[in-house]
């Protein structure tokens, strides 16, 4: 098949590019800058460059094109998590726009089936692990809330297309090399320097999958069953405990406690919200349909597991 990505510069995207090219598929991997378009075509693919906020651009790429699958991995993020709330603003508007641009043209010329990049990591099931018929929880305070009610708009935007196949995949926090859940990852290193708080009871959930594996579960999803698949790993995890293996594993100190009365004061309802009340998600769908087998996290063999 012919597949383009757009957004192919990243962690995920690079995986996904060198999973393609194993499984024997053309592949044009879309960035607009040098040193990604680079790092493109080392993995084999063919550079587009490309800025997903020019429609007319994007319209010619497509029609010039005309790929089977569309995948829209659109991300604008910084290299450091303590500097998303000044970014997502920025994320948003590529998303929405620049993924909406994507998604005309698709429409336009015929693209057969659509995958979506989506979220599950903010999903509302309760105390239960959410499930695919779980709704994202966009009455959330903050960019919370706010990165909800987007990745909803993602998801009702593939759902509205009746000419193209459209699969939306919620992939759980990404760890792996390139991401901020490694070694010599940025959240390492605010572990390291003692900048991440544990706040409560660190009650959330979190549900984490390897860049890797998400790579093969989007590669399975070229022939799957249009739908909503959770790409997360099988060990959902309380935020209290994840941090401490976390930080061991990294050989980072332990994180400081703060009280959730502290941190509304010094850091707002999200960050209270963050580790305290996100909920896990469940794997058990994509496992059957798409022979998904996430790895089991690294950290999982400290002690404070």
């Amino acid at each position: 098949m012919k597949i383009f990505v757009a957004g192919a510069s990243g962690a995920l995207g690079r995986c996904l590019i060198a999973r393609l090219k194993e499984a024997g598929h053309g592949v044009w991997g879309m960035a607009h800058r040098a040193e990604s378009l680079t790092a493109i075509e080392m993995l084999g693919a063919h550079a587009v460059k490309a800025d997903a906020l020019n429609r007319e651009a994007l319209f010619t790429i497509i029609q010039k094109l005309r790929p089977d699958v569309v995948i829209d991995e659109l991300t604008s993020l910084p290299a450091s998590p303590f500097d998303l709330p000044k970014h997502l603003p920025i994320d948003r508007k590529l998303r929405l726009e620049g993924g909406c641009n994507l998604f005309d043209a698709a429409q336009t010329y015929g693209v057969k089936r659509y995958i979506q990049q989506s979220c599950g990591f903010y999903l509302d099931a309760g105390h239960d692990l959410a499930t695919e018929a779980s709704s994202l929880r966009m009455s959330a305070p903050g960019n919370i809330g706010e990165s909800a009610r987007m990745y909803a708009a993602l998801e009702a935007r593939v759902r509205s297309a009746p000419s193209m196949e459209g699969i939306m995949l919620r992939y759980g926090f990404f760890y792996g090399p390139g991401t901020w859940y490694w070694p010599d990852g940025a959240f390492s290193a605010h572990l390291a320097r003692g900048e991440v708080s544990l706040i409560g009871a660190g009650a959330s959930t979190f549900t984490f999958v390897h860049v890797d594996d998400a790579a093969q579960a989007t590669v399975s999803a070229l022939t799957a069953k249009p739908g909503v698949y959770n790409i997360v790993d099988s060990q959902p995890l309380q935020f209290e405990k994840w941090l401490k293996a976390y930080a061991q594993w990294v050989g980072a100190p332990v994180p400081p406690c703060m009280t959730e009365k502290d941190a509304l004061l010094l850091m707002g309802e999200e960050s209270v919200y963050y580790q305290n009340r996100l909920t896990g998600a469940c794997n058990r769908k994509a496992m059957a349909a798409l022979g998904f087998s996430p790895r089991k996290a690294p950290w999982l063999s400290t002690p404070h597991i």
